[in-house]
């Protein structure tokens, strides 16, 4: 396991934040999920939330703070023992229909892009899942291309439909849910990534993969269908230690 300079930090009573380098690649988000695994293996009574460029450790009682990080230093010097990484493709399907993308015809305009060249750009990379939050399942995904990069909208929406397919500055993602929002939505997407009613309500994680694919309306429309009688699944698959 490669090594980078980690700073704790006390975050309340019950909590201990972990923070690395300032930057977003797939080599600091492949070390944070390989530390939480270390911690997992060696550490019992804790919570642990990855982020983009952090750790946090949870506790239901009150932390001795130096206690924890003198542990957790000692064991992120330790020597790499543990297997690879249980990491997961998910090809999720997305429709680019007027009705659903409604800022597509503004937003092809202001990128000076046809929306066929957006859809092909769009649905071109392998995404990474950097962080979830915001709301229940709403995947921040690494990768986009930068002719997609584009500005939040200067003013939000008071509701974005479940599935929506948004962009928001160098990121792109899906509503898990009705909200409010401020990105550019480009399409939608008729499977639900989270749901409650499920034993895991949340069945992807950080570092699994997104890998978009175009569906015209009458396709978005079956699988919505699908989908409420529960007999759509989304094509997954495990993923080596690399990412491939």
């Amino acid at each position: 396991m490669d090594r980078f300079k980690l700073e704790y930090r006390p975050y309340g009573d019950k909590a201990l934040l972990v923070e690395w380098p300032r930057m977003v690649n797939e080599e600091v988000l492949n070390n944070i999920l390989k530390f939480k695994k270390l911690i997992l293996l060696n550490m019992d009574g804790y919570e642990i939330v990855p982020a983009y460029n952090s750790l946090t450790l949870i506790a239901q009682a009150p932390i001795r703070h130096k206690e924890l990080i003198e542990q957790l230093k000692q064991l992120y010097i330790q020597k790499d023992i543990f297997g690879n990484l249980q990491r997961k493709l998910w090809h999720i399907p997305v429709c680019y229909d007027a009705e659903f993308g409604i800022d597509m015809e503004t937003f092809s305009m202001e990128k000076k892009m046809s929306v066929p060249q957006i859809i092909e750009l769009h649905t071109a990379p392998l995404y990474t899942i950097y962080c979830i939050g915001f709301l229940p399942g709403f995947m921040y995904l690494g990768g986009l291309n930068k002719a997609l990069h584009h500005p939040r909208r200067s003013k939000p929406r008071l509701k974005i439909p479940q599935g929506s397919v948004g962009i928001g500055g160098e990121q792109t993602g899906v509503y898990p849910q009705e909200s409010p929002g401020g990105w550019n939505i480009i399409g939608n997407s008729p499977v639900k990534v989270f749901n409650p009613k499920n034993e895991n309500p949340c069945g992807v994680g950080v570092g699994d993969k997104i890998k978009f694919y175009p569906i015209d309306k009458a396709t978005h429309e079956l699988i919505s269908i699908q989908v409420d009688a529960k007999i759509f699944h989304l094509k997954t698959y495990e993923l080596d230690d690399t990412g491939k």
